[in-house]
């Protein structure tokens, strides 16, 4: 039997199912059980809110679940130089969307966020963060320490991420920008960029700062001003807060009982199946429940920073950590916007907010993560 006839044979006697499930078997599935559990706490508060109905939010939120964890399981499969190769072309499709936002996007509560592409409804925003992080990543994995150091190639780097946030200021979606920008510094940092660079950057903060002010649109300029005053004007911009607070203190330790809080059967509280409903987890819950919520929230984010730190290969290692710190960001500002220590700025929290393309976008970045995971003692760039 000669070379060519033994490699054929070899060929048609690799069973594909083995290899699927070999790859299937190395998912980190302790850290899928961890984003089941509060997919599942944003299940039945979605269910809570509409009095039992669950038609009306948590069914539909469950189905688009069960198809975002179809697309992390795939995603999860694929090769990280399959994913190293589609981060560009990635890149430029969610440039693409959010340029057609500003030209036939859907307006919604006074911003033009929303596509609908064979008659589905997206948020190309939610996506542009995915594809930021897998660009970066794919970018600063191909140069070393030494030209890190060097201005003339971060301005690559620098203007994938400017772009975007402009992009997303013009819908306008601030938080989203806010959120961005926060993935991009992150990840110029964890790549290695010099202190004093970083610091360069930082010297016309408070002039872009006032910059930015004096071009606000009217109603964030009141969002801002209610964050700082919200007493003003209590039953006009300062009411979603206000009620936000009253939820928030009325669980107390223990709460008032599943499906049971006042604030929210009551519908004093706004917005609570998307950017308040965590504030109905405390009411209902108390302080326990609020505080075990939170509890998963960091052991998904420090899974996913272990998960970057035991990474051989640069690429999968800023993914890995892009992905983590985008949820981190998601979490940070909404929990924030909720509790009134910043303005409300109209961010979910992730896997709990109803909602579709934050899910699939989530759940997108964590096959991403799960892939690094997969890969992790993958040496090749």
């Amino acid at each position: 039997m000669n070379n060519s006839t033994k490699f054929y044979k070899r060929l048609f006697l690799i069973k594909p199912e083995s290899y699927f499930l070999t790859k299937v078997r190395r998912i980190n599935w302790l850290y899928v059980v961890l984003i089941f559990l509060l997919a599942s706490i944003g299940y039945i508060t979605l269910y809570s809110v509409t009095g039992g109905i669950s038609s009306h939010f948590a069914t539909p939120q469950a189905i688009r679940f069960a198809v975002g964890v179809v697309v992390m399981i795939t995603t999860a499969l694929l090769p990280q130089h399959i994913i190293k190769a589609i981060a560009a072309p990635l890149y430029i499709l969610s440039i693409l969307l959010l340029v057609a936002v500003l030209f036939k996007g859907h307006v919604g509560k006074g911003a033009e966020r929303w596509l609908i592409i064979c008659g589905v409804q997206i948020q190309p925003s939610e996506f542009a963060k995915i594809a930021l992080i897998l660009a970066l990543s794919k970018w600063f994995s191909r140069i070393d320490y030494k030209q890190i150091g060097n201005p003339l190639w971060l301005i690559p780097p620098a203007t994938m991420v400017i772009l975007p946030v402009l992009l997303i200021l013009k819908e306008p979606n601030l938080g989203t920008a806010v959120i961005i920008g926060g993935i991009g510094a992150s990840l110029f940092f964890v790549s290695g960029m010099r202190l004093w660079l970083i610091a360069l950057l930082l010297l016309p903060t408070p002039a872009l700062l006032q910059f930015g002010y004096a071009h606000l649109h009217d109603y964030q300029r009141a969002r801002i001003k209610t964050f700082l005053h919200p007493n003003n004007d209590p039953l006009g911009a300062g009411y979603n807060i206000i009620q936000s607070k009253i939820a928030l203190g009325s669980g107390g330790m223990w709460g008032q009982g599943y499906m049971n809080g006042s604030q929210v059967q009551l519908n004093f509280l706004p917005e609570k199946q998307t950017d308040f409903i965590f504030t109905v987890i405390a009411e209902e819950w108390g302080f326990i429940g609020a505080i075990t919520v939170i509890s998963l929230l960091l052991l998904i984010i420090l899974g996913g920073m272990i998960i970057a730190i035991l990474c051989r290969n640069q690429f999968s290692r800023l993914l890995a950590l892009g992905i983590s710190m985008n949820f981190f960001f998601y979490c940070l500002v909404n929990l924030s916007m909720v509790m009134g220590l910043i303005p409300v700025g109209g961010v979910p929290l992730p896997l709990v907010s109803y909602g579709g393309s934050s899910l699939l976008a989530v759940m997108f970045g964590f096959g991403l993560l799960m892939s690094a995971w997969i890969h992790r003692y993958t040496d090749y760039e």
